[in-house]
């Protein structure tokens, strides 16, 4: 049964109400970029590094990929792709892990290429000091910036 009962709170209390909510959630919201990944995946244990350091809360970034071991002329590569494609658009920007193995990865061309036609900003990173002998063409093709692991936070920083 349906009470008739009143209430104190009319619409502009309501939307005061949810203003100050939103607030008090955004003091302790760190402004995070939704990135999209990219590599070979045989770079699968070096990327889940990569993966658990943005889990650290005073890094800017979250990861966004979709991890594929499925060669990109296989029949399922079509719905690969345009799945791929949804996430580099709900991204901000498209990280490459740069390895001796990239240059190799169909996909991370694809990739790149995909992520600059649909407008997102692309930068390598690579472990180590040492860049690799080594990186897709689409890398010097666009002059993308390419970074060691440590400066990528930097990187991004400095995309603004």
């Amino acid at each position: 049964m349906g009470g008739g009962g009143s209430s104190s709170y009319d619409m502009g209390d309501l939307e005061s109400l949810v203003k100050r909510a939103k607030e008090e959630l955004k003091k302790g919201e760190i402004n995070k970029k939704n990135v999209f990944i990219s590599f070979a995946h045989e770079d699968i244990d070096y990327v889940n590094l990569l993966r658990a350091q943005a889990k650290n809360d005073k890094l800017p970034i979250e990861f966004n990929d979709w991890s594929v071991s499925e060669s990109i002329d296989s029949e399922r590569a079509p719905y690969i792709k345009q799945k791929i494609a949804e996430r580099i658009t709900q991204s901000s920007l498209t990280v490459v892990y740069l390895s001796d193995k990239t240059l190799f990865s169909k996909w991370v061309e694809w990739e790149i290429k995909e992520s600059i036609r649909r407008g997102k900003h692309v930068i390598g990173v690579y472990a180590g000091e040492k860049l690799p002998a080594r990186v897709p063409e689409a890398i010097k093709q666009n002059n993308i910036k390419y970074v060691p692991w440590a400066r990528l936070s930097e990187a991004i920083d400095s995309l603004e």
